[in-house]
């Protein structure tokens, strides 16, 4: 065989060929999560809950299912589709349940959820198993709750079935609903933007990207620093100074804390507008005019907004602007959001 393939060598194609020839096929990769080398490490508690192709399958079936809710009408996707990034569409401004329910705050990204320390805009959530518990048991997102899910889920055709070929269990249960949605929504990890070759293959950026960068590690950083795009904190950014919804502060019950949100991380934010929990602002331009001259001042506002008192936000120049935003759509990975992995099979 090796013989046959010899008259090819003039094209130069030796070690293809030799490789394409070989009786011998290369072993499959392992298929499971896999931390990419400028990241930090994981939050998630892959010791309890490793993925397996089986788990991860059956994860992703659960995650387009409307059978979670109370109706059979919404399911995780409706409020998390993939060509966003796994944030919610721009039709709408807050996400839309059952019985055509609006919520309250704009559906985030769900990119590179098992590096987070918490979760939802209020920070309300701090272990990935228990982020559906919250949509499924919403009276406005699922209604529905976690024991009739999981009497649904046994009294299925398909997925008793499946849960035993995951998990190697007989009866359905909720941790292992949780750990399957886990295993489906840890792998969905961000991490090959045009920054992220820049940063690891020395890719170069457009002087124009180049001079975003810059300004970005000047003027943005501080909130939204490291390979994620955030510090994981809670903010008051000036959107307001009358709060219906009072962020971070429902959780903690500190009047202090009223009006804090959680600091998104910014990777893929070119394609997950509207901005801010309450879907204030519709493009980046809005985002940076907000910081640039039209911040509200409040009791909870963030210090570093501040000067003598007196609130400065952000400066930038028009020509600023333009040069950050370049440098932000270098965050947006369009192999992630085209990933065959992620999509709906049935």
């Amino acid at each position: 065989m090796i013989k046959n393939c010899r008259k090819y060598l003039t094209f130069g194609w030796v070690l293809l060929l030799l490789y394409a020839c070989s009786d011998t096929e290369a072993p499959d990769k392992p298929f499971g999560f896999e931390k990419p080398e400028h990241f930090p490490e994981p939050t998630y508690t892959f010791e309890n809950n490793p993925v397996t192709k089986a788990g991860f399958e059956l994860g992703k079936k659960l995650f387009f299912d409307p059978m979670l809710s109370r109706d059979n009408s919404v399911s995780c996707n409706n409020c998390h589709q993939q060509s966003r990034a796994f944030a919610d569409t721009p039709l709408h401004a807050t996400s839309i349940g059952i019985d055509n329910q609006f919520g309250i705050r704009n559906a985030p990204s769900m990119a590179n959820m098992a590096f987070m320390q918490e979760f939802f805009w209020d920070g309300g959530v701090t272990h990935l198993d228990f982020v559906p518990i919250n949509a499924i048991e919403s009276d406005i997102e699922m209604g529905e709750s976690l024991a009739n899910v999981v009497e649904k889920l046994n009294n299925d055709e398909e997925y008793p079935a499946l849960f035993q070929a995951a998990f190697g269990v007989s009866e359905i249960t909720s941790p292992f609903m949780l750990h399957a949605l886990s295993q489906f929504t840890a792998m969905m990890v961000s991490a090959n933007s045009t920054y992220d070759k820049y940063v690891l293959e020395g890719q170069p950026l457009t002087e124009l990207e180049m001079a975003g960068m810059n300004l970005f590690q000047q003027k943005c950083a501080a909130c939204h620093q490291g390979e994620l795009f955030t510090d994981f904190s809670h903010r008051n950014n000036g959107i307001s100074s009358v709060f219906g919804d009072e962020g971070w502060a429902t959780i903690t019950e500190d009047p202090s804390d009223i009006g804090k949100f959680k600091v998104p991380s910014l990777r893929n934010v070119e394609i997950t507008a509207p901005y801010m929990h309450n879907a204030r602002f519709n493009t980046l331009e809005e985002v940076l005019g907000h910081y640039d001259g039209n911040m509200v001042d409040s009791p909870s506002l963030d210090p570093m907004f501040k000067n003598g008192g007196e609130v400065v936000g952000i400066p930038m120049t028009e020509e600023e602007k333009v040069q950050i935003i370049a440098f932000l759509k270098t965050l947006t990975d369009h192999d992630f959001i085209s990933n065959p992995l992620f999509r709906n099979n049935d």
